[in-house]
């Protein structure tokens, strides 16, 4: 039987009417010193029944608040992956043969501050040195070709700096609870068993920035385990080939992987799912709200070699909060996708 709490008026309803019938009262009166003091103490009994309530959500792992689960995900061996350093290199001009030290401080035009990890010194007009955000996390990834300048000016070294083509990329932000919650459930729901299917996704999601993952059995031929994942936390969620090499080479510990799986880890195909819709009340908080469903759909439903209906990308545009009618003509039809391939984010054409 479920256990209710009651509410303050029923446990002051309760405490009068034991008080009026052990001591044969009668109706006690509002003001009187008995019905007062029985007030009193029903208010201090409605937070001990409060303090229970909240007790008992913290023995379950799937309704504990943040503290408990985490503490819950470590006794059960399952770690919150951490965030990493958005990583890169800078070029910097100035006169040749000018030493930029390791250790430099760099800021970005919103307050960003990056550190070089290694010294050099300028030959032909420029120098290209690695770089690594101060702080973890998305934040510290920056586009290509993006300014930065040096805090303290160095004689000889242009304060104006600027990102290499490539940018500053890898910086993740740490797991989410619900995604430590959700990876927690999993651990108590399927136990490891030394190499089935499920180990293989739960070893890919304890690498950092693993969100999804999906492994298949004897995609070349016996023996064989073939598995792609994503990283929901970046704009472009489909891994590079520095994250791929990672999480096979954690899954290929010895301490994990069957000696006998001959396994491969790939990147998905991400293809680009591209919207025209037509809302109202047609305004920025409501663009931003049907962009942010449409993104959370993809995020629950876009596996590699599926399907998104049609029907749940119209669902998610009229459950955005604030929006009224909406129409949606691209695309007019379920998206479906071949083997290896998985939907991503493209861009909203608003009509």
């Amino acid at each position: 039987m479920a256990w209710n709490r009651p509410s303050l008026p029923e446990i002051v309803s309760r405490i009068i009417s034991d008080v009026e019938t052990r001591l044969s009262t009668g109706k006690l009166l509002a003001r009187s010193f008995l019905a007062i003091l029985a007030r009193a103490y029903a208010g201090a009994v409605h937070l001990v029944y409060g303090y229970i309530a909240w007790a008992i959500q913290q023995l379950f792992p799937d309704t504990a608040i943040a503290e408990y689960m985490t503490r819950w995900a470590s006794i059960w061996g399952v770690q919150r992956t951490a965030a990493t350093y958005a990583t890169g290199n800078v070029i910097f001009t100035g006169v040749n043969g000018t030493l930029v030290p390791e250790g430099t401080r760099l800021k970005r035009s919103d307050g960003a501050f990056f550190l070089t990890t290694a010294s050099g010194a300028v030959s032909g007009g420029s120098v290209t040195i690695a770089v690594k955000a101060v702080n973890a996390g998305t934040a510290g990834n920056t586009p290509g070709s993006s300014a930065i300048a040096m805090v303290n000016a160095i004689a000889g070294i242009s304060t104006a700096a600027t990102t290499d083509a490539s940018g500053l990329t890898g910086g993740l932000d740490s797991e989410s609870d619900e995604s430590l919650r959700a990876k927690l459930i999993d651990r108590i729901q399927q136990a490891p068993h030394g190499g089935a299917l499920f180990d293989y996704v739960k070893w890919a999601k304890e690498v950092a920035g693993v969100t999804r993952a999906w492994a298949y059995a004897n995609p070349t031929g016996l023996g064989t385990v073939g598995l792609t994942f994503v990283l929901d936390g970046l704009p472009d969620n489909i891994p590079d080939a520095g994250k791929v090499a990672e999480v096979q080479a954690y899954i290929d510990d010895p301490s994990r992987r069957p000696a006998t799986a001959d396994l491969t880890v790939y990147a998905p195909i991400g293809v680009p799912l591209d919207f025209t819709i037509e809302i109202s009340p047609d305004t920025a908080e409501v663009r931003a709200a049907v962009e942010e469903s449409l993104r959370d759909l993809l995020r629950r439903t876009a596996e590699p070699g599926g399907t998104i209906l049609l029907s749940k990308i119209r669902e998610a545009v009229s459950v955005a909060a604030g929006e009224n009618d909406n129409s949606v003509t691209v695309p007019n039809a379920d998206v479906t996708h071949t083997t290896g391939q998985i939907a991503t984010f493209g861009v909203i054409t608003w009509v």
